[in-house]
């Protein structure tokens, strides 16, 4: 327990030997002498009818002189016991404190909870050395790798020739009693010693990187445990390089040394990463032995030192698509000097290593349902999919959810308004910005906002607050401002030609204009439009699940969301933030290879659809410029929304005699 997992074994079996046999990993870096403790466990006793079994604590062999040992020195918690000393004398069911189980990290979901097993392409393997003999003339190297094979199964091991000076000295210093760091990432290669530690060294580390073009997330977690020992984030500094993706690579085409830049960049802020997650776990750089990364992929190739050029025009062609090993010390991430890097593999043009990892963590690929997943930044990857059949697609919304290209935008920071509600009667708003806890019309606002500020809208207001103007009739669903709603409200203010809704009237000056709209539109209906075609290449009108991924995903309230118009119709306890799904699969690949190769394999079998290419993304874009959509019916957002009548509205702002005819197709 808690896995579950049960088998027959013969009398005197050790329990972690039983549990290595069912597939439950139960750490021993020491190798079965008892020194390193990590592989504790309990009885559970009683009679348990489920399993048909009596499990006592005298169904195991008594406590031995080593666990008698490590009980003085290291301290053994009264109920457990040593799972490498311990014999199987009867029924049992023993329990795995998730203090010390291996897959003890868990993602935690809206919809359910999962365990990432521990099978890291790192292991920490102790062994005691032979020392040297006149009698045997073998080097102390040899002897080493002998030991290894001896007690770690690990044959014909391949050794980083900067170890090969130390070994001595290490050796000795250890008193012939070394840990040493194995990287094997895949079974069919050769193992490789990439470390090695006088003594026991009980702990390992690794880092878990989504270089994402606004925002940088990492993760350090422990190879022994896979317990998360600190994370932290930081903006993306090729910020000033350029808002959006092609930006950047129109930098990059223009500036003979734009692309050296943006990497120098990108790596000195993972290394200031690296140093703030080391301070916060009180972890040394040198323990990090392994890391994965994983971005979009122009960040993957900027990262990489590669020029993302080909990226900018047809046939948006990739230097590199699978994935990318290499040591740390090649690219400027000084750890240890042994640390592998493992990249996962892109999978189109401008869906990348990313979306592969967000695949990983949310598992289309595993299910019946039609499942959308959707990261939305300024270039939106879509994949759209269930066990049968995947497909993949990016779509370029630009830097408007993000802030730019809004008149009062800005990131999410304190100050920023996040949520809003407009009345239908008044058109009165009420908003909550960060930093305050009070809503805007709550007593003590307004003295929180002296000292906070209220500085502008952030991304998930500014959906909330275009989609409150669509319900309260103030645009209609073409997206114009009603000019004739000034006679009802002063917050309807006219811009020459045409109309913007004031928010609030403060310094600084906060209103929605009416090309901030039409920023917003034009950004929702390229996203949309891409969807649109991942469900004609699966002949589907609807989807079963939806999955909003990305640091914005997980602050978007699901139904403005689709009031906007800005995912499909979708019953709304189906629509879940999936958190920094890039992340959390990044952390799957660095905890268990196992997941390398299931993203390597799922990634050579998505279909990747190019939206540039399609001749019905232009009718799907048009269609999704109007609020939630011209042409799509959204039953299921219906209802829990009484969407407006849909009234057409002249671009000055002034109501028409009608609604426009739709085409007969329509």
């Amino acid at each position: 327990m808690p896995s579950g997992k049960r088998g027959h074994f013969p009398v005197g079996t050790p329990v972690l030997e039983a549990a290595r046999q069912l597939g439950v990993y139960v750490e021993s870096v020491c190798g079965g002498r008892a020194t390193c403790g990590r592989c504790q466990v309990s009885v559970q006793e009683g009679n348990f009818a489920k399993h048909k079994i009596v499990s006592a604590n005298d169904h195991l062999s008594p406590i031995g002189p080593k666990e008698k040992r490590y009980a003085e020195v290291r301290d053994l918690p009264e109920g457990r016991r040593l799972s490498c000393s311990a014999l199987i004398q009867g029924d049992l069911v023993i329990d795995v404190p998730q203090d010390t189980v291996i897959n003890a990290q868990v993602v935690r979901k809206a919809a359910d909870e999962r365990v990432i097993a521990r099978d890291p392409a790192v292991h920490m393997c102790y062994v005691e050395v032979e020392e040297p003999d006149m009698h045997k003339p073998l080097g102390d190297l040899d002897r080493l790798k002998a030991a290894i094979a001896a007690d770690w199964k690990y044959d014909n091991l391949e050794v980083d020739f900067h170890l090969i000076p130390q070994v001595q000295s290490i050796l000795r210093k250890g008193e012939w009693k070394v840990t040493a760091a194995i990287h094997r990432d895949q079974e069919s290669e050769r193992p490789r010693l990439i470390a090695l530690y006088p003594g026991l060294k009980n702990e390992a580390y690794g880092i878990a990187c989504d270089i994402g073009s606004t925002t940088i997330a990492m993760h350090l977690s422990s190879l022994l445990s896979g317990r998360t020992v600190a994370s932290a984030g930081a903006s993306n500094p090729q910020i000033r390089f350029g808002e959006d993706l092609m930006s950047r690579v129109s930098y990059v085409m223009m500036n003979p040394d734009g692309r050296e830049a943006m990497t120098n960049a990108v790596r000195e802020a993972l290394n200031g990463l690296i140093d703030k997650v080391c301070a916060d776990g009180g972890v040394s750089r040198e323990d990090i032995l392994n890391a994965v990364f994983v971005g979009n992929p122009i960040m993957h190739h900027l990262f990489l030192g590669i020029d993302p050029t080909e990226l900018g025009g047809a046939p948006f062609a990739l230097a590199v698509s699978g994935a990318v090993h290499l040591k740390s010390a090649e690219i400027g991430l000084p750890m240890n000097t042994g640390t592998r890097i493992y990249m996962l593999p892109c999978i189109a043009g401008h869906v990348g290593a990313d979306a592969a990892a967000a695949t990983l963590a949310e598992g289309p690929h595993r299910q019946d349902e039609m499942m959308l997943l959707v990261d939305i930044g300024t270039n939106a990857e879509i994949v759209l999919g269930n066990r049968h059949r995947v497909v993949a697609a990016s779509s370029p919304t630009g830097p408007a959810f993000e802030g730019a290209e809004i008149s009062s935008g800005q990131r999410a920071a304190p100050g920023a308004i996040e949520r809003v509600r407009i009345d239908p009667a008044t058109l009165e708003p009420r908003y909550r910005v960060i930093g305050i806890e009070q809503w805007s019309d709550e007593p003590g606002f307004e003295e929180a906002a002296a000292k906070v500020g209220v500085t502008g809208i952030c991304g998930s207001a500014i959906i909330e607050v275009v989609a409150e103007m669509f319900l309260t009739g103030i645009i209609s669903e073409d997206g114009v401002v009603d000019g004739s709603m000034a006679a009802r409200s002063p917050r309807i203010l006219q811009n020459g030609r045409t109309f913007s809704y004031l928010l609030r009237d403060g310094e600084p000056r906060i209103t929605v204009t009416q090309n901030d709209i039409r920023a917003i539109q034009l950004a929702k209906a390229a996203l949309y439009a891409g969807v649109k075609l991942l469900m004609d290449k699966q002949g589907i009108d609807h989807v079963d699940r939806i999955g909003l991924a990305g640091a914005f995903g997980t602050f978007i309230d699901p139904k403005y969301a689709m009031v906007l118009g800005l995912i499909p119709d979708c019953e709304l306890d189906k629509v879940k933030a999936v958190g920094n799904a890039a992340g959390t699969g990044a952390r799957m690949a660095l905890l268990n290879r196992g997941h390398r190769r299931e993203i390597e394999e799922t990634v050579r079998k998505i279909e990747k659809i190019e939206t540039a290419l399609e001749s019905k993304f232009q009718e799907h874009f048009v269609y999704a410029m109007a609020l939630p959509n011209k042409v799509d019916a959204f039953p299921e957002l219906s209802k829990v929304v009484t969407l407006p009548e849909r009234k057409q509205i002249s671009d000055d702002g002034g109501e028409g005699s009608g609604r426009r005819r739709r085409r007969s197709r329509e």
